[in-house]
């Protein structure tokens, strides 16, 4: 129901109008009357009317008066004024203020009832309208979503059709970041300096970071601050800079989810702490990517399954004994190269020396040759679980010692693997199942509990966050508040 208000400071009218108006029946409250313009504001700023009937000439505050500021809070109110005979420069300025209707003293019950009927047509048209076009610009965004999932999927093939429904701003595009989660909570907002895409491709909700500016800190200080304290996942791939590549972010967005997701609960994975898998061949990361990840993660009855399946899938193809050694060897030698990042020689673990091409060959049946696959598969993984037991006290040990030592600078996981012999993403895994906790926790754990000791020994703010790795002492602000509970400046330990 509409709520309507009436402002004059002669008594016969309001309470004329107050009761010999049936309300009700145009389906309006009417929610109080005033008789001056001081009291008719604190009624409107209380009671929030959608339709204001008021006098020009009233004590105190006048009704132009009234009207400017009631519209400069509320510009979709409806406000009707009174005028009296001669008033007419009056009325032109209260049309300039944006009123809907002027009525001419003295007023008449019928004179009110058809400004409230003109009233209620407007309202509905403009309700219309705003119906209508919110429909248009959602069919637009679907339309979006649509193209953009086709630029992904397909390329440039789509990217005209797709500039058309972005709109004017497309050419002002410098960079687009793909972001991924299995959350349907997972919102960024929109900044001037970047327009958000947002969809569902299957299990993953995903959104498209389209950015006007090449300085994206603001977007990643937002994403930062989102991934505190959430109760899901987020991957997010690298930032390119150009809308051709957005699929290759997608890609990245994807493994950094699924990766992600178990290394931690919930959070943020970026693709850059996962690690590229550039070495291995092109053919055998698009047919094996779910064998990469229960190698690495350590995930044996997962591997296996997965094995099962591939073989299930070699069954059921009529391939030639060519063909099947040729995608058989194709997985035996991915797997190897995925062991050789525990930073060990799985080579010299067989006394005599190790040639898969030469045994598989000895095998003359399909079905030899799958269970011959069951077997080193088995073995490349008892042979990397055996080593990450040996290893993974004393590696994260000596990357621990190495982040406390260079705690005063930026120290990206890449650096921190490569001084502990290994792959970054084999690590990253290690160091999250020795200490349970990711590495880029771990890291912050350590400066904030440092910092707390300088702050404690009397050191300024900036000293501190320069002296923990932070170059920004607002950003060390943040985040030393959010881990502590209180600002750096009122910390007393």
């Amino acid at each position: 129901m509409l709520k309507a208000a009436v402002f004059d400071d002669e008594f016969i009218v309001t309470e004329g109008l107050k009761k010999m108006i049936d309300w009700s029946k145009y389906g309006i409250e009417l929610v109080g009357t005033a008789a001056n313009g001081t009291a008719a504001l604190q009624l409107f700023q209380e009671q929030k009317p959608d339709v204001v009937f008021t006098d020009i000439r009233m004590p105190g505050i006048d009704g132009l008066q009234l009207v400017e500021k009631i519209l400069s809070q509320a510009p979709e109110t409806k406000c009707i004024v009174f005028s009296g005979f001669n008033e007419f420069e009056y009325v032109k300025r209260a049309i300039q203020l944006g009123v809907v209707d002027y009525l001419e003293k003295p007023i008449t019950i019928s004179m009110i009832e058809d400004a409230i009927k003109r009233i209620l047509e407007r309202i509905s048209k403009e309700q219309t309208y705003s119906t209508l076009k919110l429909q248009w610009e959602n069919s637009q965004e679907e339309l979006l979503q649509k193209a953009t999932l086709d630029l992904i999927q397909s390329g440039t093939k789509y990217l005209q059709k797709w500039k058309e429904l972005f709109g004017e701003n497309a050419n002002d595009i410098v960079a687009v970041t793909v972001l991924a989660s299995y959350s349907e909570e997972f919102s960024i907002n929109e900044q001037p300096s970047y327009r958000v895409v947002s969809f569902r491709y299957g299990s993953e909700f995903i959104k498209v970071v389209f950015h006007y500016k090449r300085e994206i800190d603001e977007f990643w200080n937002q994403l930062l601050f989102l991934s505190e304290g959430i109760s899901y996942h987020i991957g997010s791939g690298q930032t390119y800079s150009s809308v051709d590549d957005v699929y290759k972010s997608y890609k990245d967005a994807i493994e950094a989810l699924k990766y992600g997701s178990f290394l931690e609960k919930s959070g943020w994975t970026r693709y850059e702490d996962v690690g590229s898998n550039s070495d291995l061949p092109r053919q055998a990361l698009e047919q094996a990517d779910e064998i990469i990840f229960y190698i690495r993660t350590g995930n044996k009855q997962g591997l296996l399954q997965q094995v099962e399946l591939y073989i299930h899938e070699l069954e059921t193809e009529k391939l030639t004994r060519d063909i099947a050694e040729r995608e058989i060897l194709k997985l035996v030698y991915l797997a190897l190269e995925v062991a050789k990042e525990t930073g060990g020689d799985i080579f010299k673990m067989k006394q005599s020396k190790y040639l898969p091409q030469v045994e598989i060959r000895e095998k003359q049946k399909k079905e030899e040759m799958l269970n011959w696959l069951r077997q080193q598969m088995e073995m490349i993984m008892n042979w990397t679980l055996e080593v990450r037991d040996t290893t993974k006290h004393a590696s994260v040990e000596k990357a621990v010692i190495f982040m406390k030592q260079n705690i005063s600078r930026d120290l990206t996981l890449q650096e921190v693997a490569e001084h502990v012999g290994m792959n970054a993403t084999y690590f990253s895994l290690l160091f999250k199942e020795e200490m349970e906790l990711s590495y880029i926790k771990y890291l912050t754990r350590l400066r904030m509990e440092r910092a707390k000791a300088l702050l404690k020994e009397g050191n300024k703010v900036s000293t501190v966050s320069e002296m923990v790795g932070y170059h920004s002492s607002r950003h060390f602000s943040d985040v030393f508040k959010k881990y502590t509970g209180s600002k750096p400046s009122e910390f007393k330990g």
